[in-house]
């Protein structure tokens, strides 16, 4: 994956919450847990599991999840 933002932090998915249009995700980066707000459909198009990797894409004010295939 290749991406202009520098900050990409990896971890695992410890919980995901899910609302009627949003979810958050919660990605451990090493003992530090970080909560991003994604669509619904993004998690599903992600595949995105508790368990799971994931990698926390910080750009500006902005946290972008993504997975590496």
């Amino acid at each position: 994956m290749k991406l202009s933002a520098r900050n990409m932090l990896s971890g695992t998915v410890v919980d995901i919450t899910t609302g009627a249009v949003t979810s958050h995700v919660r990605i451990d980066i090493g003992g530090s847990v970080l909560t991003a707000s994604i669509t619904n459909s993004a998690v599903q198009d992600l595949g995105l599991m508790v368990g799971g990797q994931a990698i926390a894409v910080i750009k500006a004010s902005d946290v972008m999840v993504g997975t590496v295939e």
